[in-house]
């Protein structure tokens, strides 16, 4: 299993602050985004690892344990080990537990390309330091875990925000059967969608939970149900009134502008934000903050009305 330098793939220092993760993710996200990149392979692998570096970084106790692990890698490669022969096994009497992991064989195999996170990261972040056999459902080593076979399995999963905003769907291909799940409009980072008794156990099957990832959108930002967004409209707009067009998840609407609107005054477009999970026809807000474009270049005419305008002030 290869070695992940998370602080490598975002391009930030080991001393990097959140702000500064976070901002790096924000810049190559949209890079390598899917949307961008239609059918270019190599950079959906890649929005893959950008994804999978920041569900680490971004999260302090995820970035703190890779910090130690990195650490343990580091002295065992300065005192002269090869990659390839690191016992990362070794790693989980360290203090690297905390709930159950657990591994089926080849997990994504099942998702297709809608899971995609690395061996690494399933071992030190799949959720701890327990390791199971899909079909023994027996521990793989005495010395490391309990004899009870789990009684669920977590799955990280990616989506889009017009996924998130819409609903999708993922189909599951378990020993050549495949089964289609829904996952709901409105869910979140962090959102689980239970699929009851999709993983063959002993005991007649276990309960697989994807775990949401939701990607980034350059044009929203959300927080809760809630999004934000900015539009730019001239001076004269701003001063006399007028309209603007807002680009929102389910279409453009028109924005009346009051005369005489700041700059960063913010407009709530009341049900134009996300779907709330599981509230049939409830939405969130959508909040406009405007900006006002200065002109750059006046005319000699509008100079002087200009020039008017501040003697009568």
């Amino acid at each position: 299993m290869d070695y992940k330098d998370y602080y490598k793939v975002l391009g930030v220092e080991k001393t990097a602050s959140a702000d500064e993760i976070k901002a790096a993710y924000r810049k190559l996200a949209m890079k390598y985004h899917p949307d961008r990149n239609p059918g270019n392979k190599a950079a959906e692998e890649k929005f893959k690892e950008i994804n999978e570096a920041n569900e680490v970084l971004s999260d302090p106790q995820k970035r703190a344990r890779y910090d130690q692990i990195s650490n343990s890698y580091s002295s065992w490669r300065s005192a002269g080990g090869s990659p390839g022969s690191f016992h990362w096994e070794d790693l989980f009497g360290g203090g690297f537990g905390g709930g159950q992991r657990v591994e089926v064989n080849d997990l994504d195999g099942m998702f297709g390309d809608m899971g995609g996170f690395s061996d690494f990261f399933r071992m030190f972040f799949g959720g701890g330091g327990q390791r199971y056999s899909q079909t023994s459902g027996r521990p793989r080593s005495a010395r490391t875990y309990a004899q009870q076979p789990p009684r669920a399995y977590e799955q990280q999963i990616t989506i889009s925000f017009y996924e998130a905003y819409h609903g999708t769907t993922r189909t599951l291909d378990i020993n050549g059967s495949k089964k289609e799940v829904k996952i709901p409009a409105g869910v979140k980072t962090g959102t689980k969608v239970r699929v009851a008794g999709a993983i063959p156990s002993n005991n007649g099957g276990s309960d697989l939970y994807l775990v949401i990832q939701v990607a980034e959108d350059r044009r929203f930002e959300r927080r809760g149900d809630d999004l934000y967004t900015e539009k730019t409209i001239d001076l004269y707009s701003a001063v006399l009134g007028g309209e603007a067009e807002i680009e929102t998840p389910s279409g453009k609407v028109i924005l009346t502008i009051p005369a005489g609107t700041q700059p960063g005054q913010i407009f709530r477009l009341s049900g134009k934000g996300m779907p709330v999970l599981k509230q049939e026809k409830k939405f969130g807000n959508l909040m406009v903050r405007v900006n006002v474009a200065l002109p750059r270049k006046l005319s000699t005419e509008e100079k002087k009305l200009f020039e008017e305008l501040r003697r009568k002030k």
